[in-house]
């Protein structure tokens, strides 16, 4: 018996139920990713790297930021992107995932309650496990199940800060939350809110600060920036009030025992920062895109999300792959979407608009699926 057998057998049953996962090589029109402004192969970016590799700028930060891999990039970035997206301090991790992790694994302590919307990320529920509060999920996009739950933990004897979670722009439904009415129950009841901006940031908002950006400043607000989507680069930050950075900084394993992110790309990103406040091209080609393809999905019966996001419901394994690969054989990368990245029965194709296609592309996709889908 090899070694290996328990895990030749777990791939051979993922193979078996159609589940195996393989990397692919990238083609076709792009539908499929997070590079929403088209940034991560631009020569915006390219001419940024360059430009501050000719300063010396080190790709590699050589340890973690509490031993000597606290390099100044990281600092100017952090205290610009504070000022940015109008908190009192921010942290730069090396992923969102990461970053996640790190909020709810070390900010909600041991007697606090986590209430998070039920299709919140993945990297959420994850770095929730890792911690000590107690997490309940409440229906999606339901506000008033969420004051009703932590009504109930109240009333059963609950004594801790409550943390309130959602994304502001969901990842596979590209809806919105109702960020008014969480901030209003967290307001009454002394609470938290923590806020994913991860699809939002650089798009939605005043100057693509994110959906919460008008309360991002509050003592009790901590919003996550993904920075490999639409800023094109890579990592993420988290902004919220000096206290609860700092709190980050003494109690987040991801980002103790961490080597640091790259020096380089904290540099590219205060660029990329820099670029956006002062220049909106970018964000209004994609809102006019987002328009376009509204009115596309309109035609023939989908309903718009108004959002860069499109998902097509098309449940059960087989019917979406279908549909995918038929899509992707005509050019389009267009990818199927399964559990347990969506609920068991809720299978669908995701439409992600970027500025990465020709202009063309945009109507012929949605001829494509309309042809397709028939």
């Amino acid at each position: 018996m090899s070694l290996l057998d328990a895990h030749l057998g777990l791939l051979d049953s993922l193979g078996q139920r159609g589940r195996l996962r393989r990397l692919a090589p990238i083609a076709g029109a792009d539908f499929a990713s997070n590079d929403y402004l088209g940034l991560a192969g631009s020569a915006l970016v390219r001419d940024l790297t360059v430009e501050a590799l000719a300063r010396g700028i080190p790709p590699g930060a050589g340890a973690a930021r509490l031993l000597r891999g606290s390099h100044d990039s990281f600092a100017m970035l952090e205290s610009e992107a504070a000022s940015h997206f109008g908190t009192g301090a921010a942290l730069y991790f090396g992923s969102g995932y990461t970053a996640n992790l790190a909020i709810f694994s070390a900010l909600p302590q041991a007697r606090d309650l986590v209430l998070h919307d039920a299709l919140i990320h993945a990297s959420s529920r994850d770095g929730m496990r890792l911690g000590a509060a107690e997490a309940r999920a409440f229906g999606h996009n339901d506000a008033g199940a969420a004051e009703a739950a932590l009504i109930g933990w109240r009333k059963a004897g609950g004594k801790g800060h409550v943390w309130i979670a959602t994304e502001s722009l969901f990842s596979m439904d590209g809806d919105r939350a109702p960020l008014a009415d969480l901030m209003a129950i967290a307001d009454r009841h002394d609470a938290f809110l923590i806020v994913d901006e991860a699809h939002a940031t650089g798009i939605w908002g005043p100057g693509g600060r994110g959906l919460a950006a008008d309360i991002a400043g509050r003592e009790n607000v901590i919003s996550l920036h993904t920075c490999g989507k639409a800023l094109g680069v890579q990592g993420a930050l988290v902004s919220a009030a000096a206290p609860l950075v700092d709190t980050l900084v003494n109690r987040a394993r991801g980002f103790i025992y961490s080597t640091a992110p790259s020096p380089l790309l904290a540099e590219v990103l205060r660029g990329v920062l820099a670029h956006l406040a002062s220049d909106p091209m970018r964000r209004e080609r994609l809102l006019a895109r987002v328009a376009q393809a509204g009115e596309l999905a309109r035609s023939f019966g989908l309903q718009p999300t108004g959002s860069q996001i499109q998902p097509v419901l098309l449940p059960g394994d087989a019917n979406v792959l279908r549909a995918a690969e038929a899509l992707q054989a005509r050019g389009f990368d267009i990818r199927a979407i399964r559990a347990p990245t969506v609920p068991k029965g809720e299978e669908r194709l995701r439409l992600s608009l970027t500025l990465n296609p020709e202009d063309a592309a945009i109507s012929a996709a949605f001829a494509a699926l309309k042809e397709v889908l028939a």
